[in-house]
């Protein structure tokens, strides 16, 4: 008898006639969205939202046109993963194990892990101190307990009601919205400044444009987009990698077209917004910030106590989003090098090896914590090695995505191609900027 595992990578057709699958993603177009909505919202977690306040506090509405860069860029490189994820039924790591040397897995797989944990910290670190902020509680305490809960709720809660469940935490990000609804905002200063932006060839400028880029453009984001492609094939009767039943192809690459596009939508709107509001308050008022709790500090005594809670609290709710998919992700490439059985919806028992690598993700980032580190420091540590690691794996990813050996006949071409390939040179340019001096 066959391993899962060897199952789902057979190229042996299944002769099964498309009249008699009946595909759910064509009921409802809210059924469409899940690991492209997940993503893109996880996109702007703390770390992310400390990241757009401080080039808005900076820089005013100067950089908002990055914004509008990124959104094609993160939309293609995502729609690749999640395609390959798709097509193949396996992730990332199990697919860079099967084509490429082991030292080229092991090392990105490393360094994702490392960069995933101190992101981890400074998230919590962020959620912490805006929940200090609004209730009062020590951070440390707060970072225990939203650090336990995370744990808790990617082991023991069963992956369709978490996946649910992530849906509806996406939507605190509609409080970055709010946020700049309430806030004054000239809107003919924002249109001049996307039309027409002052550029500087500052370090200052320079770098704050390579953050926005790398914040944007993460691996932990790939690997987990194409590991839950996976898990929603399983998760769903008569679903098997298109490789095996091309017949499913047209409904699902469908699917995963306008979930990827509306969820790194979500990703950069919210993240325009975020901007905007800094832009809007902080930089006129001339405040310098440098963690998302220190924005959300600020906003008070210039946008009022709603405004400033609104802010806070969508820090914790990206948190708790952020947090499943950086430790998920970095579990499902471990589990993939290392050949672990890997899913959300397995019993703990069945899993050990993959649920422990997002426990002991979650306890190192809580640990870091109490290291008294830096953030900022942190996050630029984090950056350089994303910045690292993302363009080999971007790379690897593109070159993956054309092989007929791997994808078949939905190896990728045409536009969706050049976008993956112009993302990725994006980010080697991004990446040598984190290294230039300033």
């Amino acid at each position: 008898m066959r391993t899962f595992e060897e199952e789902i990578v057979s190229d042996e057709p299944i002769k099964e006639p498309e009249s008699t699958v009946t595909d759910p993603v064509e009921r409802s177009w809210i059924r469409r969205l899940g690991p492209g909505l997940i993503t893109g919202a996880a996109d702007d977690d703390p770390s992310g939202i400390g990241t757009y306040s401080q080039a808005g506090a900076q820089f005013g509405f100067n950089l908002l046109w990055t914004l509008l860069l990124t959104y094609p860029l993160m939309a293609a490189i995502q729609l690749v993963s999640a395609t390959i994820g798709r097509v193949t039924g396996k992730g990332l790591a199990s697919n860079m194990r099967a084509h490429y040397p082991r030292w080229l897995l092991y090392t990105a797989v490393l360094l994702l892990i490392v960069a995933n944990v101190i992101n981890i910290a400074a998230d919590l670190s962020a959620m912490g101190a805006s929940a200090q902020l609004l209730v009062g509680t020590p951070q440390q305490l707060n970072v225990v307990v939203l650090g336990g809960l995370s744990v808790v709720l990617q082991i023991f809660v069963p992956y369709e009601r978490y996946a649910r469940l992530l849906k509806w935490i996406a939507l605190t990000l509609l409080a970055y919205v709010a946020v700049a609804l309430i806030t004054p905002i000239h809107w003919g200063e924002v249109a001049h400044a996307i039309v027409m932006p002052r550029f500087s060839l500052s370090s200052d400028y320079l770098t704050t444009i390579v953050a926005v880029l790398g914040t944007t453009i993460s691996p932990y984001l790939f690997f987990w987009q194409a590991s839950q492609e996976v898990e929603e094939m399983k998760s769903e009767p008569g679903q098997k990698p298109l490789r095996r039943v091309p017949h499913q192809a047209p409904a699902q690459l469908r699917r995963i077209s306008f979930d990827t596009w509306v969820g790194m939508g979500v990703s950069n709107v919210i993240a325009f917004f975020i901007v905007l509001t800094a832009a809007a308050t902080l930089n006129v008022h001339h405040v310098d910030v440098k963690t998302s709790a220190d924005a959300a500090r600020a906003l008070e005594p210039i946008a009022g106590r709603f405004a400033y809670v609104l802010f806070a609290l969508g820090i914790i709710g990206t948190g708790l989003l952020a947090l499943p998919v950086l430790a998920g992700s970095a579990a499902y490439a471990a589990a993939g090098s290392f050949r672990w059985r890997s899913s959300l919806s397995l019993h703990l028992a069945l899993a050990r090896e993959f649920y422990a690598v997002i426990a002991l993700a979650i306890v190192g980032g809580v640990a870091i914590t109490f290291m008294h580190f830096d953030p900022i420091r942190a996050l630029y540590w984090s950056a350089v090695i994303n910045g690292v690691t993302a363009v080999p794996i971007m790379a690897v990813i593109m070159l993956m995505a054309r092989s007929k050996r791997i994808m078949g006949e939905f190896a990728v071409r045409g536009p969706l191609a050049w976008g993956g390939w112009t993302a990725t040179i994006a980010m080697a340019i991004a990446a040598v900027g984190v290294f230039v001096p300033g």
